[in-house]
């Protein structure tokens, strides 16, 4: 265990999971869903993360995928959801049979533990130890939960207009993260 190791990991995971930037999304979820179940969304995650962490490039493989198709998966459903967030219409439509999975699609998975951060452990294993990176995992996810709980108090202070402003914002820069891991991943140049 080397704490240098952890606290890159951490900082690293930190900025790609982006759970501060995601805030005016996870909002959005909470508003169409009713609630956001923070423990269910925290512990899919952490499987993902986890499993990725052990088994992702046999996963991968198994299905005749690369990484870079995976994240190109992950970044377009990001596109279509940060679609959503700046034009404020709806593409992705509820499913009444589905009501309460919003914790898990698209929250757990593509948000929290999407294409980017799951590709992003697989890129950190050539780097740092197992064990380091599972507790630079751990450490975002306790951050991660934390931001889930406080959803409704954050609408509170942040208000309908602050939302409204902070979710177009916040859907470009989405957008620019979904255009960046096409732009990374596609190799037409």
């Amino acid at each position: 265990m080397d704490f240098k190791e952890i606290l890159s990991v951490t900082l690293i995971l930190f900025s790609v999971i982006d759970i501060l930037g995601s805030i005016p999304f996870i909002i959005l979820i909470r508003k169409r869903e009713g609630r956001i179940y923070a423990e269910k969304a925290t512990i899919i995650s952490a499987a993902l993360m986890i499993v990725f962490l052990y088994l992702g490039q046999s996963i991968l493989k198994l299905f005749g995928l690369d990484v870079e198709s995976f994240a190109l998966a992950g970044a377009i459903v990001i596109f279509i959801v940060a679609i959503e967030m700046i034009l404020g219409i709806t593409l992705i439509k509820d499913d009444p049979d589905a009501k309460g999975t919003g914790s898990v699609v698209p929250l757990a998975f593509p948000l929290i533990a999407g294409a980017g951060t799951l590709t992003t452990i697989l890129s950190l294993r050539a780097i740092y130890q197992e064990t380091n990176i599972l507790i630079g995992i751990l450490v975002n996810l306790v951050f991660v939960y934390a931001v889930l709980r406080m959803s409704p108090w954050l609408e509170q202070k942040i208000g309908k207009a602050g939302f409204s402003v902070i979710r177009r914002v916040f859907g470009v820069i989405l957008l620019a993260i979904a255009v960046k891991i096409i732009k990374d991943n596609l190799h037409l140049v």
